[in-house]
């Protein structure tokens, strides 16, 4: 293989692991002939995670370092080493030790079946329970709210044509959705069943918290590519449905005072009637100011991807 592969591999507190894993990819890269580099992020690390990369790249100059003067989280990670990959194919892996590198040569045969993404699928996962579990809910959540069709979005190892990431912006908890947002994009998205280890060394970051964060980037994500281009239409609909609120309320206390009570009382139910209509004005408003936003937003950039031009 003549491409060029870019492995970008997020380090947070990995010293022990970060040799091994180097080994075990360069045995797959030597195997099948790799043109590549690897970038490899130190996402702050407070134990001696930069001296084993120092270490690493004094012996090989294909190895590029990344330090981030804190730790600003996987996503940050990720879309630093975007922006510095040079490769054709970008291939994303954690850095502790649980994704199989073994595994790269189906990714990127799976990839040229015709896809610009594919995700490892951890089919015999092996995590706790309860990380199981967070995350079998977070899937869940995301194939209702996308429709989405890949089982595993949360596993690192992924593989991409450097194309699908010219335009992709990361922050949040945005990482674990890359394949999501591509696949709302139009970007053809493809899945493999990979092998999965048990963690050996350091401490497992994930915790229940990044359920919530996820969660609520998600329907940011969804909103975005629904709405981005058309706000008003959102907040518009919003805006409607409280005054039809408003109205069917307010025609229900008129019918009530004239045949059942014999006056209208400013009551609990005509108050909420004009707070709706209040809010439904608000609503309303500020869908117009986003839509202003938005053509301002838009101005220089394009709100479509083309896929080629004959």
């Amino acid at each position: 293989m003549n491409k060029l592969i870019s492995f970008i591999i997020p380090s947070y507190n990995e010293e022990k692991n970060i040799s091994l894993l180097y080994k075990s990819i360069m045995s797959i890269i030597r195997k099948n002939n790799y043109n590549y580099e690897i970038i490899f992020i130190d996402d702050g690390s407070m134990d001696n995670t930069f001296n084993e990369l120092l270490n690493l790249n004094k012996n090989d100059k294909n190895i590029c370092i990344i330090k981030f003067k804190r730790n600003f989280g996987q996503t940050a990670a990720w879309n630093a080493g975007f922006r510095t990959a040079k490769g054709d194919l970008i291939i994303t892996m954690d850095a502790d030790l649980q994704n199989d590198p073994s595994d790269i040569p189906r990714l990127i045969e799976k990839l040229n079946q015709g896809y610009d993404v594919v995700s490892g699928w951890r089919f015999t996962r092996q995590d706790s329970l309860v990380k199981k579990l967070f995350s079998r809910i977070a899937n869940i959540i995301r194939k209702l709210i996308t429709n989405e069709k890949i089982h595993d979005a949360g596993c690192a190892l992924k593989i991409y044509r450097k194309e699908c990431l010219k335009d992709l912006y990361l922050y949040g908890e945005m990482h674990r959705y890359i394949t999501t947002i591509l696949s709302l994009k139009g970007y053809k998205v493809g899945e493999v069943k990979v092998n999965h280890s048990t963690r050996k060394f350091g401490k497992t970051k994930y915790n229940a918290k990044r359920l919530l964060k996820g969660l609520l980037d998600l329907l940011f994500i969804k909103f975005w590519n629904d709405f981005s281009a058309r706000p008003l239409h959102f907040f518009g609909m919003l805006s409607f449905i409280q005054f039809i609120l408003a109205f069917l309320i307010l025609v229900e206390q008129i019918i009530k005072a004239i045949f059942v009570i014999g006056k209208l009382d400013i009551g609990p139910l005509l108050l909420f009637s004009g707070i709706l209509m209040i809010s439904g004005l608000l609503t309303f408003s500020i869908g117009f100011l986003a839509e202003i936003m938005i053509r301002t937003y838009y101005k220089d950039k394009e709100s479509y991807v083309i896929e080629r031009i004959i």
